[in-house]
């Protein structure tokens, strides 16, 4: 049987869900097959993030063009890769990183990269005639310290936005819910839409606006954490659900916005703190409200800070590094090594392949950290994540509200796993 081979890869300047310029990657089989991936974008990034690359063409797209990748792919990589295996995940990273020869991915671009890793992986997967979650854990086996169980994850769902991703005065990023009362994903699926409309409600009931952040959350005019929290609560019981017994609620600090000269400055509240003092009012809010998890409580690079936190709040609760790992294991050994949280957030574009992606997953999981797989703020139709959460067994992921077909995409896709192949779900046991 002749083997089948990489024939050709296509990419093309698309839209993401906020109208800036992102990649369409093609990749095309000798056996017929075609498959096609699409590439999410950050607007809060950490700046050791595997870097996209942009045309800075003042003229077009206000610099934020793509062109250049574009030809990239369609030139060098296409040449790069032509006649390869598409199964060979490993050897095609490999390749694409060696030939772009930094640190960073900047001369091919992170953008460029991952489209085209993503769209041999759903290439392979689609000649083979698996779906993609089922490669993905192939793969996945082949890279990991053990062999991994396919899960349904807890979705950990936006549903209220401040910080970068909102025009308004509250200073933390996100303000999610994690259904975690219940025995199926479906099931938490609904609770949480559920929630979603009733806290349209209670903020037009209260001349709040409800207008939308950048995934799907709202965004209404108010200035502290409490505010957010207090409206979520009453939002949860309004609902008819208990907070804490089934609801949890999940922060996205995104600390490194707040950081100036030494102090973590919330601009709601006109006040400042030491790493010590944040920590400190972190630990005040979650005496106050059913919090489960807070992401990028502490700035990037306060490892210092981050050690004491995890000291002081990692026994009760997981504390996520985004910012402080971008995806990369060498970072997250730093963490392991230093003690510094429990819990590493997953974005595929953060490191910018698929197998540095579950190279940083089976070192999280090998000492005990917990993996949410997670969206970027400007997204796309693209489902892969979604494969993703479930191929790795992560538990949870984190892909926005359930408003805007960018976001509903990754949920349908995850409802409609559950329904086809009945996998497990665990539920609240995924934060014990």
């Amino acid at each position: 049987m002749e083997k089948v081979v990489i024939q050709e890869i296509k990419a093309y300047e698309v839209l993401d869900s906020r109208g800036n310029p992102t990649l369409g990657v093609e990749v095309f089989l000798s056996d017929g097959t075609q498959s096609i991936a699409f590439v999410p974008s950050g607007a809060s990034t950490g700046k050791h993030e595997a870097r996209e690359r942009r045309d800075c063409d003042d003229k077009r797209f206000g610099g934020q063009g793509v062109l250049n990748a574009v030809s990239t792919i369609n030139k060098d990589i296409n040449f790069l890769l032509r006649k390869l295996e598409p199964t060979e995940q490993q050897e095609i990273d490999s390749l694409m990183c060696k030939a772009d020869g930094s640190d960073n991915k900047i001369n091919y671009g992170a953008n460029a990269i991952l489209g085209v890793s993503i769209a041999c992986a759903k290439a392979a997967a689609q000649s083979l005639n698996l779906d993609l979650f089922s490669y993905l854990n192939h793969k996945a086996n082949e890279i990991f310290d053990q062999e991994i169980n396919k899960r349904l994850p807890v979705p950990m769902m936006n549903i209220l936005n401040g910080g970068v991703h909102a025009d308004n005065p509250i200073d933390f990023q996100e303000f999610m819910i994690q259904p975690i009362g219940f025995n199926n994903f479906k099931r938490s699926i609904q609770c949480g839409v559920e929630i979603f409309h009733t806290l349209k409600g209670i903020l037009k009931k209260k001349n709040l606006s409800t207008s939308i952040g950048d995934e799907g959350g709202f965004a209404p005019h108010i200035n502290s954490p409490d505010e957010a929290l207090n409206l979520i609560i009453e939002a949860i019981e309004l609902s008819g659900y208990k907070p804490e017994r089934e609801v949890m609620i999940s922060l996205d600090v995104a600390a490194s916005e707040l950081y100036k000269g030494n102090k973590y400055i919330l601009k709601g509240l006109d006040k400042k703190f030491s790493s010590t003092e944040f920590i400190d009012y972190l630990s005040e809010l979650t005496d106050n409200y059913p919090i489960s998890s807070i992401e990028d409580g502490l700035a990037e690079d306060d490892w210092q800070g981050w050690t004491l936190m995890k000291e002081k709040l990692g026994r009760k609760l997981q504390l996520v590094g985004d910012d402080l790992f971008v995806t990369n294991s060498e970072r997250l050994k730093r963490g392991i090594d230093c003690n510094a949280a429990n819990a590493v957030l997953i974005k595929i574009n953060q490191i910018g392949t698929i197998t540095e992606t579950l190279k940083t997953i089976n070192l999280a999981i090998s000492n005990n950290y917990k993996t949410v797989i997670s969206h970027r703020s400007g997204e796309t139709e693209d489902t892969t994540i979604a494969d993703l959460a479930v191929a790795v067994g992560a538990g949870q992921i984190k892909t926005g509200a359930p408003c805007r077909s960018d976001r509903n995409a990754k949920y349908n896709r995850l409802l409609i796993i559950e329904e086809k192949f009945n996998l497990n779900y665990l539920g609240r046991n995924e934060l014990n």
